[in-house]
């Protein structure tokens, strides 16, 4: 069975995720950020291996990742988790846009990075979770539109550089999408939260099981997902 690393897990996009390839028997790793988090993984996907990084400290990530047993073959990296915190660039601090660069687009990286090995035996294949802010910034989402605009350039620079080595890339732009991280963003707009009005998180989780699952003969790059209401 092929192997799938998932960051995201816990809720979302990313539980949708999990949830559909552990019921149709595929190997899960699931990234948590920290041991009570890694506990409830393990009962709330049972079989699924953990692994434990803090996203929001990507310099230690390397250090965490050398004291746990790493998967020797990775067939899917899935980059699904993400955090926002909304405001103008007048308001924004430095600890702001630490927190949004550092977990959508600097921890990404790293595991990426730290994980090619993996991806290249199995000629695997990296699926980044990005956002319609990764192709178009409006006004009081600068810091999260920013980690996600790089996080565009991380995957096109390399799905150029791993081609020859037989990996794919594959970046997903859902739109708003019914989440916890969508009843955040609601309240620092100031507006009610209606989930009915948004994606279902399993209609994106079919978008990106359709992408991994194509034939070695096809590649998806970009992939938008609006909603449908």
């Amino acid at each position: 069975m092929p192997t799938h690393l998932i960051t995201g897990a816990g809720s979302g996009i990313g539980a949708a995720v999990a949830r559909r390839l552990l019921e149709r028997g595929d190997d899960l790793v699931l990234l948590a950020r920290d041991a009570g988090r890694a506990k409830e993984f393990a009962d709330r996907y049972p079989g699924a291996r953990t692994l434990v990084g803090d996203l929001g400290n990507p310099d230690r990530l390397s250090w965490a990742f050398g004291q746990q047993a790493v998967p020797k073959r990775i067939d899917t990296l899935l980059h699904i988790a993400g955090v926002v915190e909304l405001g103008t660039v007048g308001e924004l601090t430095p600890k702001a846009w630490h927190f949004q660069l550092n977990a959508n687009l600097i921890a990404p990286a790293e595991i990426t990075r730290l994980l090619v090995p993996q991806l290249r035996a199995a000629q695997g294949h990296v699926v980044f979770v990005n956002s319609g802010a990764g192709l178009n910034a409006h006004a009081g989402w600068s810091a999260y539109a920013a980690s996600k605009h790089g996080l565009k350039a991380l995957a096109d620079s390399l799905r150029h550089e791993e081609h020859g080595n037989g990996v794919r890339v594959t970046s997903v732009y859902p739109g708003r999408t019914a989440s916890p991280m969508q009843a955040k963003v609601h309240q620092q707009e100031g507006r009610e939260y209606d989930a009915e009005r948004w994606i279902d998180p399993e209609s994106v989780a079919t978008t990106i099981l359709m992408a991994i699952d194509l034939p070695r003969d096809a590649e998806v790059n970009d992939l938008t997902v609006r909603p449908g209401r």
